[in-house]
C-alpha cells in the first residue's frame, strides 16, 4: 500500500452479479467524489457461481454454502484484502464460518444496517429479504440485540417477496407489477408498527427506492454497507 492508498476492500460476490457489480461500481464513484480526478477504489473481487449457492439456499445446504464461501474469503485475504464485505444479506447467515476463516475484518452487513437504524431514532422496522433472511433467526436475533424490532411480511407475502427477487432481480428483470406488489407489502408493515422498512436484500434497490416512499423511511443496506466500506478503506488515507 502506497502513501496515497486506502485499505484494500476485499468484495466476496457473485450472489447474484447484479449485486455485485452495484457494489463495485459504489466503491469506486464514491471514492472518487471523496478523492477526485481518477481515484477509485482499491479492491479485489472473488466471485462465486450463483448457481452454487442458490442451490444450496433452496435445499437448506447451510454447511456446504459456508464451506464455499469461507474459501472464497480466504482468497480475497491471500489477494491482499485488508477487510471483507459480502455483497449479499442472504449469506450472512453463515457468516460465522467466514470470519472463523479470516484473520482480518469482516464488516457485517446487519450490524451496519442496524447502526443506521439507531441513528435515525427507529425502533421497529419492517424487514424485506429473501425467505432465509425474513424466515430466519440471524438477521432478527441480531437486531434484537442491539435493541431494534422487526416485523416480517405475511406468509404470502413472503414468498412473493422471494419469488421476485430470485426470479427477476438477481437476473436484472425490472416490472412495474413487482414494485406495485412490493409497495403494497411495504404498507402492510407501516400498519402493524414498522416506522421503517430494511431493504435485506442487495438488489432490492433496484425496484423500490425513497422517492417511492416518501413518508417511510428505507434502509438501502446495499448503500450503508458500502458506505462503511469506503469510510474504513479511506481511514488510511486520511490519517
Amino acid at each position: 500500500m502506497t502513501e496515497t492508498d486506502g485499505e484494500t476492500i476485499g468484495i466476496l460476490g457473485g450472489m447474484s452479479s447484479e449485486s455485485t457489480r452495484e457494489y463495485y461500481r459504489s466503491i469506486d464513484a464514491q471514492i472518487n467524489d471523496v478523492r477526485g480526478g481518477h481515484h477509485a477504489g482499491d479492491v479485489v473481487i472473488r466471485s462465486v457461481n450463483f448457481a452454487t449457492i442458490e442451490r444450496c439456499i433452496r435445499t437448506e445446504r447451510w454447511d456446504e454454502a459456508s464451506a464455499i464461501l469461507a474459501d472464497a474469503a480466504a482468497d480475497l485475504e491471500r489477494a491482499g484484502a485488508d477487510f471483507v464485505v459480502m455483497a449479499t444479506n442472504t449469506m450472512h447467515r453463515v457468516a460465522p464460518r467466514i470470519v472463523e476463516a479470516l484473520t482480518i475484518p469482516f464488516v457485517h452487513i446487519v450490524d451496519v444496517a442496524a447502526e443506521a437504524v439507531h441513528s435515525a431514532g427507529i425502533d421497529t422496522v419492517g424487514l424485506l429479504g429473501t425467505r432465509p433472511v425474513m424466515d430466519g433467526s440471524f438477521y432478527l436475533d441480531r437486531f434484537e440485540a442491539q435493541g431494534v424490532e422487526t416485523v416480517v411480511p405475511e406468509p404470502a407475502d413472503r414468498e412473493a417477496v422471494d419469488r421476485i427477487i430470485f426470479e427477476e432481480l438477481t437476473k436484472g428483470v425490472v416490472r412495474d407489477a413487482s414494485r406495485d406488489r412490493y409497495l403494497a407489502i411495504i404498507d402492510d408493515l407501516v400498519g402493524r408498527g414498522a416506522e421503517g422498512i430494511v431493504l435485506g436484500c442487495t438488489e432490492i434497490e433496484m425496484l423500490v427506492d425513497q422517492a417511492a416512499c416518501p413518508d417511510t423511511p428505507l434502509f438501502d443496506t446495499t448503500a450503508l454497507h458500502v458506505e462503511r466500506a469506503v469510510e474504513r478503506s479511506l481511514r488510511a488515507v486520511e490519517s
